[in-house]
């Protein structure tokens, strides 16, 4: 009884880690844009200079979407942005420091959004395409990006949470560059511009894009769903701006 008193006692401690995803240039595949999340590399113990989800320690009066949300204005600099809870991570071993669960969360962020700070002195920040993560990464957290990267790419497909990566106005070549760069494949033009017309998703606006050669593409804009269409909104409980 003693023990099991103890082992009760012992609380264990919370954290939450919040995958931030963008779409944006990268060095490989000769400078193509690519899905991208942001890493922090320690510079402390335990996973010295191991590349980690910027995440930390949720306050004692704290709501996890609160501790969320102050993770993404600390590191990214951002709010307002679609932000969903992903997983529960708890494997008694995950941090050898002591037992630690975290809720993981992930934020889908425009580039152009973005303020990054770095939170700690000589602290160093940088972005990593999803396909190419670093060798050493801290905890369990190549894990959580992967499970976080899977749920994208699986719920593109029901779900509107591609425009959350393009501006407020937007061509379909915009747009349809986004699904194929989350889905890694190409997408038929045609069918594409049907589904998404199909969709009640977007309308069209009376602008054009300027500056292209040949005649210049119409712009939409992002209007939310049809209640038919039996989709969740991108301000659900489970996936919404905050």
């Amino acid at each position: 009884m003693q023990h099991e008193m103890m082992e009760i006692r012992e609380h264990p401690l919370v954290t939450v880690d919040v995958v931030i995803l963008t779409i944006q240039l990268t060095t490989l595949n000769e400078g193509e844009e690519c899905l991208q999340v942001l890493l922090v590399q320690r510079k402390q113990h335990p996973f010295w200079e191991h590349w980690a989800i910027p995440g930390g320690f949720v306050l004692h009066n704290e709501r996890l979407d609160d501790a969320a949300q102050r993770e993404l204005r600390e590191k990214a600099g951002v709010s307002k942005v679609y932000l969903e809870q992903l997983y529960t991570f708890g494997e008694p071993a995950r941090d050898p420091r002591a037992r630690v669960i975290t809720i993981s969360y992930y934020a889908l962020v425009r580039s152009s959004d973005l303020t990054i700070h770095a939170d700690e002195a000589g602290l160093t920040v940088a972005w990593f395409p999803v396909t190419a993560l670093p060798e050493r990464m801290a905890f369990d957290h190549r894990t959580i990006v992967e499970t976080a990267v899977e749920r994208v790419r699986s719920k593109v497909d029901y779900a509107p949470i591609a425009f959350q990566f393009v501006p407020d106005l937007f061509t379909m070549a915009e747009l349809r560059h986004v699904y194929e760069i989350i889905l890694e494949r190409k997408l038929d033009p045609g069918n594409f511009i049907h589904k998404v017309l199909a969709s009640g998703l977007v309308e069209a606006t009376a602008f054009h894009r300027s500056g292209n050669r040949h005649r210049p593409p119409r712009l939409y804009r992002f209007i939310g769903l049809r209640e038919e269409a039996g989709l969740h909104s991108t301000h659900n409980v489970k996936g919404r701006r905050v």
